[in-house]
């Protein structure tokens, strides 16, 4: 098949993207977790025996089934054998509590859950018995009607679940023919997962996404970030989120690199195993390569491997990106931006792109699609002007699950998406993001929009990280108030802030408060909680 067709019309399904690459690759490092090593070969047969195991637990095509665990080859092999089985991904959040999983479960209707043992302390099984416990149901958990079956992801479970291991060895009766039958089946239009918002404006919603659309979007990421076949990449991005199954899992089985996924962000085993693994792909947050730029022992650690980091998700320095290629000397420093509802791409910087467009912008629309930027009546607004994001290509949802009110309200009827985000496009189509359109607060009249005054105080020398929400003010309705965290060893004040801030911004953009902090509170794909600021 030629190396150029679309991603969607090579593979037509993850399944035979997984076969695909485990007959291409054979020999190759495809997983290193630990001191577990294997081959494309290997993760090929051992998602076969995932796929059989889900079968014979009787998962039809389009159940869906959730995965509750870290970064870890379990997740990488469970959820690839789910959806080589036909069934529908559904990823859960590891900073979820209980209830908060139980939500998911319930409202995708989850025929059998994956949950890791204990991680970061916490006992997984345990929280969801308190929060499903009761109820009609028959299964392990009687609060969750339609979950039949729970495997823990460890040797030991509680009764009524399943091991791993226990559950892989049920798929010892199903004929390898029935399981590529079972893949081969797959349409392009079937739906290959549901990611769920990260509900930080309400209840979670599930966008459901096809396998055309996840191998047709990934297939142009890698080909857009330069991935290839060798590279190491270290997977810190979180597999429930797009960015670390599709940016990560996915896009390395498309080009054959190495995936080396790391359960929790810790700098210092990031520096570790980019030196001992000889990681050359290192996606992530902002926040993710600050720390390492900063870290006071970088210079022990052999990083020359690095060549490829994409960030985005939050705003990006621009001494950020000219530190990334001047001091680790990393060939390729791109931003983009998607969500959720869009496969979790949009738009994307191009390689030679300046420094200043990388930093400020978040790059052009990938092939296929449009951006426009839309007043609040939906007509279109010229470049430079702000407005909503529209978005429309093959890279838009088919809908919220089971929610066609919400759906309606997202999508119009000649399918555009609202993105609820604002921004800008420049003379060259490149997108820069200001914010959303519920954090944009009114000083004085004027519209403020906290990513671009968090743009300028990143600016100032002695600030590490920044988050700007509004708050009441009686005179002008509502200013500006700044969350900051000081570089190591800055002494900087709030009036040291306040008053810089008054020589380099608009007097309208000025944060009238200005609170130090630790860290900022963020979900675990890089976003800042700014719910949780705006109610301390």
């Amino acid at each position: 098949m030629s190396e150029d067709v679309r991603g969607d019309l090579r593979w037509g399904s993850v399944a035979e993207l997984v076969r695909d690459a485990a007959e291409r690759y054979a020999e190759r490092e495809a997983v290193v977790d630990g001191r577990v090593r294997i081959d494309y070969a290997q993760l090929g047969e051992r998602v076969e025996r995932a796929a059989a195991a889900c079968i014979a637990a009787g998962v039809e095509a389009g159940d869906r089934v959730a995965v509750w665990a870290p970064n870890t080859l379990e997740w990488i092999v469970c959820a690839l054998g789910a959806v080589s089985a036909g069934a529908v991904l559904v990823p859960l959040n590891t900073r979820f509590k209980g209830a908060e999983a139980a939500y998911v479960l319930r409202r995708s209707r989850a025929r059998l859950l994956f949950v890791t043992g204990t991680f970061l302390g916490t006992s997984y099984v345990a929280s969801l018995r308190r929060a499903a416990a009761e109820g009609p149901g028959t299964g392990p958990l009687p609060g969750l009607e339609h979950l039949e079956q729970v495997v823990v992801l460890a040797e030991d479970a509680p009764a009524s679940f399943r091991t791993w291991k226990d559950f892989l060895a049920g798929g010892g009766r199903v004929p390898a023919e029935a399981v590529r039958a079972r893949a081969a089946a797959i349409r392009p239009d079937a739906p290959s997962d549901i990611i769920f918002t990260s509900g930080t404006t309400g209840s979670p919603k599930g966008a459901v996404i096809t396998h055309a659309q996840t191998l047709r979007c990934y297939d142009v990421w890698s080909e857009l970030a330069g991935l290839r076949e060798g590279d190491r990449y270290l997977i810190v991005n979180p597999f429930f989120h797009t960015f670390g199954y599709k940016a990560g899992i996915i896009a390395c089985l498309t080009r054959g690199a190495t995936m080396v996924p790391q359960p929790v962000f810790d700098v210092d085993t990031v520096l570790a195993n980019v030196a001992a693994e000889r990681i050359s792909v290192l996606p992530g947050p902002p926040t993710l390569h600050q720390s390492l730029l900063d870290h006071a022992h970088r210079d022990h650690h052999d990083l020359s491997a690095l060549r490829l980091v994409v960030t985005g998700a939050a705003v990006v320095p621009l001494r950020l990106v000219e530190r990334l290629r001047g001091e680790l000397r990393i060939a390729t420093v791109l931003t983009a931006y998607g969500l959720s509802e869009a496969s979790g791409i949009v738009t994307m910087c191009r390689r030679g792109d300046p420094a200043e467009v990388i930093a400020e912008t978040s790059g052009r629309p990938v092939p296929g699609t449009e951006v426009r930027i839309a007043d609040p009546e939906g007509a279109p607004l010229p470049a430079g002007r702000a407005g909503e994001v529209w978005v429309r290509g093959h890279h838009v949802m088919r809908g919220y699950f089971e929610d066609p009110a919400e759906t309606a309200r997202a999508i119009t009827p000649d399918g555009w998406l609202r993105t609820g985000d604002v921004g800008v496009l420049d003379a060259d189509g490149n997108l820069r993001i200001t914010d959303r359109i519920k954090d944009m607060f009114i000083v004085g009249g004027f519209n403020a929009y906290p990513a671009e005054i968090e743009q300028l105080l990143g600016l100032h020398p002695d600030i590490a990280d920044v988050a700007v929400v509004g708050v009441p003010d009686p005179r002008l309705g509502e200013v500006g108030k700044a969350y900051a965290v000081r570089r190591p060893g800055a002494t900087v004040t709030a009036d040291d802030l306040i008053a810089w801030s008054r020589r380099e911004m608009a007097n309208y953009k000025v944060p009238r408060e200005v609170e130090f902090v630790g860290e900022l509170p963020r979900n675990a794909g890089g976003k800042v909680l700014k719910r949780e600021l705006r109610a301390r």
